[in-house]
């Protein structure tokens, strides 16, 4: 990526579409807009924020390629904070495509994935983890998601940051004051003053770190197995967390005979349900394959709906079941509870879930045990910053660290100059969240995976 250049993408998704948008950034933008568009009006095209009609022409030949409107935003006062031209042609594949060529012709550089946000990153625009909130917008599934990605784009994990770098800068100078006069010299209160104003970065930043055992999920989905002997209503549950009846059915013992998949989203994010076959011992050989591939979903899966007929004792295929299962993954619910004469199920400190997925009794209670299962320990407010990037995480992880050692160090009565080493290593941690540490190579791959045109 060359700063200077102009580059130019289509940044509307590939397909047709009633509109397809043509940008264009840098400093020959709006020359290499003029050299292919004639506005119906006479206004100059340098006006900025003003949308005007026109045609795109092929400048060697003057054919007329399209009807669109042009929108020219000046710098600095754009997205990328260069010039940025936007042409909206109609959508059809055919005339982005050719409208991209003329434009290459005249000069611009075809954008590389991910440049025109590297750009307002670059300009200071916006900040690392507001650039990696854009990718998630876009690429975000449900409304959650979405949500969550616009709170980040507008700064909202920068704003939580800011204070904590504040106070660790504080404490720097403090400590480096004292290296640099001898006259101010850390006095025993001031040091119990550094350190507590260190356990307090060393907070904020553990609960920033510790929103990521939920937010990774919130991004990337989980994995949710439902299993149980036959005919206790696996499919049913199933069905009722999907929203439709995508399993079959049927008071038949072994129906379902092999694992299925469903991707679908519970309270906003993402999961791959799976309603694998009844486990039970058998020797019908299909239904042996289909047994084994459960055993494995249960293995990878993120949370286990171990899956108890409540209007029934337990069997030995029930028991079998609760011994192969670790309690560490899974949720076990009474199904069919809306029965009369239903078992009640007690192991210890683990309660089962009474539910129906008949009549839907009882699954609001069973999202929230699902959540409860994600985040672990913690509680996360879904109106709280989250991280959702495992390297906004493991930068923040060692921030901690680092601190910790500064503290145990400085407690130590280690000399000053070895303290401040971990201190900046941690704020240089920190800035790595918000790109004002990070090298060329490691905003190259960043942003490599964003789409191209944005």
């Amino acid at each position: 990526m060359h700063a200077g250049d102009t580059i130019v993408a289509i940044s509307t998704p590939a397909g047709r579409g009633g509109i397809g948008v043509v940008r264009l950034s840098g400093p020959s933008a709006l020359a290499a807009a003029n050299s292919i568009f004639r506005a119906h009006s006479s206004a100059p095209l340098d006006s900025p924020n003003l949308a005007r009609l026109g045609r795109v022409i092929d400048p060697t030949t003057g054919d007329t390629l399209d009807t669109a409107i042009l929108t020219y935003f000046k710098a600095p006062h754009s997205y990328t904070g260069e010039d940025v031209v936007e042409l909206s042609c109609h959508g059809s594949p055919v005339i982005l495509g050719r409208v991209l060529e003329v434009l290459a012709a005249s000069g611009a550089r075809i954008a590389e994935p991910g440049e025109f946000t590297m750009r307002a990153f670059l300009n200071r625009r916006i900040d690392l983890a507001q650039a990696q909130a854009v990718r998630d917008l876009i690429d975000a599934q449900s409304r959650f998601q979405a949500s969550l990605a616009t709170r980040q784009m507008e700064g909202a994990l920068s704003k939580r940051l800011a204070p904590l770098k504040d106070l660790l800068v504080e404490v720097i100078v403090q400590i480096e004051s004292s290296v640099e006069f001898v006259e101010d010299d850390i006095s025993i209160e001031a040091h119990q003053q550094l350190i507590e104003k260190l356990n307090s970065v060393i907070d904020g930043c553990a609960r920033i770190a510790d929103s990521f055992s939920f937010g990774r999920y919130v991004r990337e989905g989980f994995d949710l197995a439902i299993v149980g002997k036959p005919n206790v209503g696996k499919s049913s549950v199933f069905n009722r967390l999907v929203g439709g009846d995508r399993a079959i059915v049927t008071d038949i013992p072994g129906t379902t005979r092999d694992a299925l998949y469903e991707r679908t989203s519970i309270d906003g994010v993402p999961v791959r349900l799976i309603d694998t076959a009844g486990i039970r011992e058998t020797t019908d050989v299909v239904e042996r394959i289909g047994i084994d591939r459960s055993r494995r979903a249960i293995a990878d899966a993120d949370v286990v709906l171990l899956v108890l007929d409540a209007s029934a004792p337990l069997s030995e295929d029930d028991s079998r079941l609760l011994a192969e299962v670790s309690a560490t993954s899974r949720i076990i619910l009474l199904n069919k509870s809306d029965l009369p004469d239903c078992i009640v199920y007690s192991g210890g400190d683990e309660t089962a879930l009474p539910v129906s997925a008949l009549t839907g009794s009882g699954f609001d209670s069973l999202i929230e045990s699902i959540f409860r299962r994600l985040t672990g320990a913690g509680s996360i407010e879904r109106d709280d910053v989250m991280i959702t990037d495992s390297r906004q995480h493991a930068a923040i992880k060692r921030a901690v660290e680092r601190l910790e050692h500064a503290i145990a160090l400085l407690s130590g009565g280690e000399l000053e100059e070895v303290v401040l080493l971990q201190l900046r290593g941690s704020l240089g941690a920190i800035g790595e969240v918000t790109g004002e540490t990070l090298t060329e190579d490691i905003l190259g791959q960043i942003f490599s995976t964003f789409c191209i045109g944005k």
